[in-house]
């Protein structure tokens, strides 16, 4: 766009928005393209921080009349960098914060741009929850249209089963609010594709009785007792109590984790949990995680919920680069395994492989009743990695590459699409599956037949 074109569409797009448009020019500019993930350095032309919906339509209708691509960002910590774009209009809601509950209803209002330590704080103020992630500064938008994985689902379910209402402002500019009831096809999509029909600038989530505490644990255990753990795991985890999630790790060991000496800078498996109820009942729930080798580490102890969910706020903070890679299992061969630890002791960066604990509530939803798939799948597993040092991407993108090769052969169905930063039309099939996509791309055709919103995993219109 020549530069007088620019500075007249700009001008007029700062009378009609309501929110702030920020470009290259602007002193604040940097500050507002950085994303939590620095592996990704963007820089869009134009970033439309929206005060509210109607910002949200000016936005994609400048966006479109102008023929620049559309970003969305929330909380900004999409592993693949999709919240950004190069030359492109970032719709930005980082200033349409807020969570509002209503303890008799047992309902959340969660604006667009709010993250998951606000619905947190507001939610057990009434001694109320509803599942989320595991960081606090992740944004709710991405955590929920993805599915939302997090400590509580396997009683809970997952944050898309507690979700009551999406609001959306559609490609074409349009306000809708869709339900189970009310546009319950578009509902259906948004639970689990969701980036693909519009942006989302309100939700509304039921709410369950919870807390306030924790009741957790770690074991660690010799690399050479991999199988062993992994066993006595995967055969607990098939019929654990609802109220137990549980991973099964392999990291290297640290002295801060309280390991011997000769362990540590190696290979590690540990085995943590938390139990989400009775605390009189966690020692006798969780009984079957103890049936195997003996731990070289062993660590039991109960913590306010809000603790533990802030509790990787700064592990997991800005200013690091990451990626993270995951597919669905239902088990792992040895020799996988075997493998795996031999990668991790020489991972670049700081890295692990982990194997999730799904089932329970989340597998007592009908896979077919929302667009994310798997819901029978015994486990997700995932490599992920984070580092300083730029020249060393590749090498960890490689190195995360490498492991879930090993285990590409027991892959099943589904994929957690937030934890994979790679994108594509492959990876697209693997976390919805052939089944699915046919009914998405009818959906992306009915709301968004031109692919205005690309930047994402992205269904393609029929």
């Amino acid at each position: 766009m020549p530069d007088a074109v620019l500075t007249t569409a700009l001008d007029q797009l700062r009378r009609t928005f309501g929110g702030q448009v920020i470009t290259p020019t602007d002193a604040d500019y940097d500050e507002a393209r950085r994303l939590w993930n620095t592996m990704h350095d963007r820089r869009p032309a134009i970033i439309a921080r929206a005060s509210d919906a109607g910002d949200v339509a000016t936005a994609i209708a400048f966006a479109r009349e102008h023929e620049l691509e559309i970003a969305v960002r929330s909380g900004a910590h999409a592993h693949g960098g999709v919240v950004g774009r190069d030359g492109g209009l970032v719709v930005d809601l980082s200033a349409m914060r807020g969570v509002s509950v209503d303890p008799a209803r047992r309902i959340a209002r969660v604006n667009g741009g709010a993250l998951l330590g606000e619905l947190e704080v507001a939610a057990q103020a009434h001694g109320l929850v509803c599942p989320v992630g595991v960081v606090g500064h992740t944004g709710v938008a991405g955590l929920t249209l993805g599915g939302g994985v997090g400590r509580l689902q396997r009683r809970f379910g997952l944050t898309i089963d507690n979700l009551h209402a999406v609001e959306l402002v559609t490609a074409d500019g349009r306000r809708i609010r869709a339900t189970a009831d009310d546009e319950p096809e578009l509902f259906w999509g948004l639970c689990g594709a969701g980036w693909n029909f519009g942006i989302a600038t309100a939700f509304e989530f039921r709410l369950q009785p919870f807390g306030p505490l924790l009741h957790r644990g770690v074991l660690g255990y010799r690399a050479s007792d991999a199988g062993d753990v992994w066993t006595v795991f995967r055969d607990y985890a098939r019929t654990a109590p609802d109220t137990v999630s549980a991973i099964f790790e392999i990291d290297r060991a640290s002295v801060e984790a309280g390991y011997p000496e000769d362990l540590v800078g190696k290979p590690i498996v540990f085995v943590s949990y938390n139990h989400c109820g009775d605390g009189d009942a966690a020692e006798r729930d969780t009984a079957g995680l103890r049936a195997g080798p003996r731990p070289v580490v062993a660590t039991v102890t109960s913590e306010p919920y809000l603790d533990v969910q802030g509790a990787h706020d700064l592990q997991f903070g800005w200013g690091s680069r990451s990626f993270i890679k995951g597919h669905y299992v239902d088990d792992v061969r040895p020799a996988a395994l075997d493998e795996a630890i031999e990668l991790v002791a020489t991972v670049p960066g700081r890295g692990a492989f982990s194997l999730t604990a799904l089932g329970g509530a989340i597998s007592r939803v009908d896979e077919s009743a929302t667009a994310y798939s798997g819901r029978a799948a015994g486990f997700d597993a995932s490599a992920n990695t984070g580092w300083d040092d730029a020249t060393l991407d590749e090498a960890n993108i490689d190195w995360a590459r490498r492991v879930m090769a090993l285990f590409e052969p027991d892959a099943t169905l589904g994929s957690y699409s937030n934890g994979n930063s790679d994108a594509g039309p492959e990876e697209t099939r693997r976390i919805h599956g052939a089944a699915k996509l046919p009914r998405l791309a009818a959906l992306k055709r009915t709301w968004d037949p031109d692919n205005v919103f690309h930047v994402n995993h992205n269904v393609r219109p029929a």
